[in-house]
């Protein structure tokens, strides 16, 4: 494995850390670990900048869909400054995945995301 390979792998550690934070300030400390402080996440349903508004997104998701987790589905994939990867969001009662997307990250010099560009693969009805 090589040191950029470990970058990419690395930052999304970072990601998911901050997506399957529970607690408000494991939340916040995870997000300042992934982000720059002029980070961006950007999908179909929001498009936030900063570690407050970039948190305020992640809890939201959170707050509906209690109980799931993000996990990263197959490897990350990264070239440069970009890496990409796919996740879904599982039901840790019954093991279910129904939201599913892929992410396009960039980073900055220190491995933290400048910006998250995500796409939803899979969504629920009504969701």
């Amino acid at each position: 494995m090589s040191t950029h390979t470990d970058r990419y792998e690395n930052a999304v550690a970072r990601y998911f850390e901050a997506w399957n934070a529970t607690e408000p300030e494991a939340r916040a400390k995870a997000v300042a670990a992934a982000w720059t402080p002029d980070g961006r996440y950007t999908d179909p349903l929001a498009d936030a900048a900063g570690h407050e508004r970039i948190g305020a997104v992640i809890a939201a998701a959170r707050e509906q869909f209690p109980g799931f987790a993000f996990r990263l589905t197959g490897g990350v994939d990264g070239h440069h400054d970009t890496a990409r990867f796919s996740w879904e969001l599982v039901n840790g009662t019954d093991g279910s995945a129904p939201v599913a997307g892929s992410d396009v990250i960039t980073l900055d010099a220190e491995g933290r995301i400048r910006s998250v560009l995500g796409f939803l693969d899979r969504v629920p009805q009504g969701a």
